[in-house]
């Protein structure tokens, strides 16, 4: 039983084993008869669907939990919501405001806890993005991809560890403000975004302003307002795909005809999103 809080801690073994697990067509039942708590302190659409989808391949039983019925840290502690959960569920996840609140929930309980995302981690898109990479580029080892926008996000910084990982080469392109902190060795960061395109095979981006941040929009919109990315941008690389976590703001921070064209994998890296989740699910529970 193993948790998957962040990329990192898992290590390239355990990408390595989790996609390979998401490419797999039948991983049969291992969570038959099983509850898997799914918590969500910030609502989603590709996460809560992914995940329900998830864990009924693995023949398990998803129970999808709102903020207010544990009340982390306000009705109860993180360590109790995860005690109780952990009476119910073979696996506990959980979509949370505070990182923190997951490394206690972990340490409370032997049932595995996944980060279906935090304030400073993204596993699970981490993951389906390098999954996207390997089906649109034919391999991850190797794979240019550029990073366009707020780089000091959940986002980038698990795409950032999941690419130093799996050996993609990552540069990101952030005004200095945006910069990822402490990026992973072999990721590299520059401010001209045509500079991380040249010779790109991905250029990803992502909102300017997320969840939390409505009080920022007007200092982040102006910011990053020349790191749209848009047609001109897309024909400094080397014919690259486009890729976005999603919800888009078209206008934003991509041109509406980029995320909407023909080297469009936004629909494919949804998508992903559920195959995986499998994978890592059943890589949590694999005995």
């Amino acid at each position: 039983m193993r948790d998957l809080l962040t990329l990192h801690e898992i290590g390239g073994e355990g990408v390595a084993e989790i996609l390979a697990l998401s490419e797999s067509a039948d991983l049969g039942a291992p969570l038959a008869g099983q509850g898997v708590a799914l918590v969500f302190e910030k609502p989603s659409a590709r996460t809560r669907n992914s995940m329900e989808m998830a864990v009924k391949q693995l023949g398990g039983h998803p129970i999808y939990i709102q903020k207010d019925e544990v009340g982390i840290d306000t009705r109860e502690t993180a360590e109790d919501v995860a005690r109780t959960l952990a009476c119910y569920h073979s696996v506990i996840a959980a979509r949370v405001m505070d990182h923190d609140h997951l490394t206690r929930m972990a340490a409370a309980v032997d049932t595995p806890v996944l980060n279906m995302l935090s304030d400073t981690d993204h596993p699970l898109q981490g993951l389906a993005d390098l999954l996207t990479i390997k089906q649109l580029v034919g391999r991850v080892e190797g794979a240019r991809v550029a990073y366009v926008g707020d780089g000091n996000n959940n986002v980038a910084k698990s795409l950032a560890e999941g690419c130093a990982l799996a050996g993609a080469e990552l540069v990101i392109a952030s005004p200095e403000e945006f910069q990822l902190a402490a990026p992973p060795a072999g990721v590299r960061q520059v401010v001209s975004p045509a500079e991380a395109v040249a010779g790109a095979q991905v250029v990803y981006t992502d909102v300017w302003v997320s969840m939390g941040q409505a009080e920022e929009t007007a200092r982040r919109n102006a910011a990053l307002a020349p790191y749209q990315v848009d047609e001109a941008l897309m024909a400094l690389t080397d014919d690259a795909w486009f890729l976005h976590c999603l919800p888009a703001r078209r206008g934003e921070e991509v041109e509406a005809s980029v995320i909407d064209g023909l080297r469009s994998g936004v629909w494919r890296q949804a998508e992903n999103r559920m195959h995986t989740a499998r994978g890592a699910l059943a890589w949590m529970v694999a005995r």
